[in-house]
C-alpha cells in the first residue's frame, strides 16, 4: 500500500524558512521522481519542485525559484523541501507524490494528508 507522510508546515512570519519532510512507503522510492505540490484555498493543486532519481537533478516553478531547495535520501525513503523567505502566496497545503522517470503524471492515485503552511504576520 502505497503511502505518503508529510510533516513540517506550520505558521510562520513573511521572510522566515519551513522544512518539510515526506516519508514515503509502498514503493521502491529510489526508482521515482519525487515532487512537492501545493494546493492553495479555492485554487488547483500545483507543482512546486521535483527531484530525479539519478542524478539527481532539481526543477521548480518559477515562484519558488532560488528559495525553496528541494532533496531526497533515498536510504529513509524521505523527500524534504526547503522553504526560505516565505512569502503570504507561499501559504498552501503542501503534498508530496512520485512519478515514473519521464512521466507527466502521478504514479499513484493516493495522497498522503498534506502539511500546512501559513506564512503570516
Amino acid at each position: 500500500q502505497v503511502q505518503f507522510v508529510e510533516s513540517g508546515g506550520g505558521l510562520v512570519q513573511p521572510g522566515g524558512s519551513l522544512r518539510l519532510s515526506c516519508a514515503a512507503s509502498g514503493f521502491i522510492f529510489s526508482s521515482y521522481v519525487m515532487s512537492w505540490y501545493r494546493q492553495a484555498p479555492g485554487k488547483e493543486r500545483e507543482l512546486v519542485a521535483s527531484i530525479t532519481n539519478a542524478g539527481p537533478y532539481r526543477s521548480y516553478a518559477e515562484s519558488v525559484k532560488g528559495r525553496f531547495t528541494i532533496s531526497r535520501d533515498n536510504a529513509k525513503n524521505t523527500v524534504y523541501l526547503q522553504m526560505n523567505s516565505l512569502k503570504s502566496e507561499d501559504t498552501a497545503v503542501y503534498y508530496c507524490n512520485a512519478r515514473a522517470p519521464g512521466a507527466s503524471r502521478v504514479a499513484f492515485g493516493s495522497w498522503g494528508q498534506g502539511t500546512q503552511v501559513t506564512v503570516s504576520s
